[in-house]
C-alpha cells in the first residue's frame, strides 16, 4: 500500500495589495501534521502582546526557515505560479526558469516600496484578460492570470508573488516546485504547488471568521486528508497527454483539477 507523503501541510491565503512590506490582514497561513489540525500561523513579527498581520516579506523569511527545518512539507499557495504558453512564445521563453527570472526582471514587485498598480502602468510584459492557461480552462470558474480588477481575481496576488517565487527556488533549490519540476514527487522532499481554495471552501463548514482564514485553512486541511487517504498522488498526476504535460511545465497546474 502507498503510504503518506507528507509531514506537514500549509495553505496560504496570498494577496497582492499594497507594497510587499505592506502588513495585510488578507495574507493568511496555517499549518498542521497529520496528528493535528489546522492551526493559524501568525506574522512572525507577532509578539505575546502585539499581534501582527503578515507581509509578502514575512511570508518568504517564515517559509524558508520552516522548510529548511521541515522537510517533506508541502505547501498550497493561491496565486498562479505562471503565464499561458503564448507568452512564452511572444517573449521566446525556454523555460520556466527564464519565465520567473524574465518577470521578476520586468516586475520587481518584491522591491520594499514597489506596488504591482506601479508596473500596470508601464504597461509591460502583459498579456490579455481573455487569455486562459489549460488548468483554468478545465476549471468552471478560474479566472486568467492576466485579469485585473474583478471578484475572485488572482492577478494582483500572482504579479505580487512570483517574483517571490524566485527569491524562494534560489533560496531553496532542494524545493520541488510541482508540477515545474516534474510531475512525480521525490521520496522526503518539500513541494510547493498552486491551488484554488474555491475548489475546497464549501467541503468544510466555516471556522473562522474571515474568509481569506476560511480559505487558507480550507487549503491546509484538503492536503492533509488528500494524503492520508493516499489521494495526493493521484492529483501530483491529472489526465494529460504528453503534449498537454510538456504545456503544464510551463504553464503550470493548479493542483485539484483533474
Amino acid at each position: 500500500m502507498p503510504s503518506r507523503l507528507f509531514h506537514h501541510y500549509i495553505g496560504i491565503d496570498y494577496s497582492g495589495a499594497a507594497r510587499a512590506t505592506t502588513r495585510n490582514r488578507s495574507i493568511q497561513v496555517f499549518s498542521c501534521t497529520p496528528a493535528t489540525e489546522p492551526q493559524i500561523v501568525h506574522s512572525i513579527a507577532t509578539t505575546r502582546t502585539k499581534p501582527r498581520n503578515w507581509n509578502r516579506v514575512e511570508v518568504l523569511q517564515w517559509l524558508v526557515q520552516f522548510l529548511k527545518q521541515h522537510p517533506s512539507t508541502i505547501i498550497g499557495m493561491d496565486h498562479g505560479f505562471s503565464f499561458p504558453i503564448s507568452y512564452f512564445e511572444k517573449y521566446q521563453l525556454a523555460s520556466w526558469n527564464d519565465f520567473l527570472a524574465d518577470f521578476s526582471t520586468h516586475w520587481p514587485t518584491d522591491a520594499k516600496d514597489a506596488t504591482v498598480e506601479q508596473f500596470r502602468r508601464d504597461g509591460n510584459r502583459t498579456g490579455d484578460s481573455k487569455e486562459l492557461r489549460t488548468t483554468e480552462k478545465w476549471t468552471s470558474s478560474a479566472k486568467s492570470v492576466f485579469l485585473f480588477d474583478v471578484q475572485g481575481s488572482v492577478a494582483k496576488s500572482t504579479h505580487a508573488g512570483l517574483p517571490f517565487l524566485w527569491k524562494l527556488r534560489n533560496q531553496l533549490p532542494e524545493l520541488h516546485c510541482w508540477p515545474f519540476d516534474g510531475f512525480e514527487i521525490p521520496s522526503g522532499h518539500s513541494v510547493i504547488a498552486e491551488v484554488y481554495p474555491s475548489l475546497f471552501r464549501n467541503r468544510y463548514s466555516k471556522k473562522h471568521p474571515t474568509v481569506d482564514q476560511q480559505d487558507a485553512y480550507s487549503v491546509c486541511r484538503w492536503l492533509k486528508e488528500m494524503d492520508q487517504q493516499l489521494g495526493l498522488d493521484r492529483f501530483f498526476h491529472p489526465p494529460l497527454d504528453e503534449a498537454e504535460k510538456s504545456i503544464a511545465q510551463l504553464e503550470g497546474w493548479i493542483l485539484g483539477v483533474n
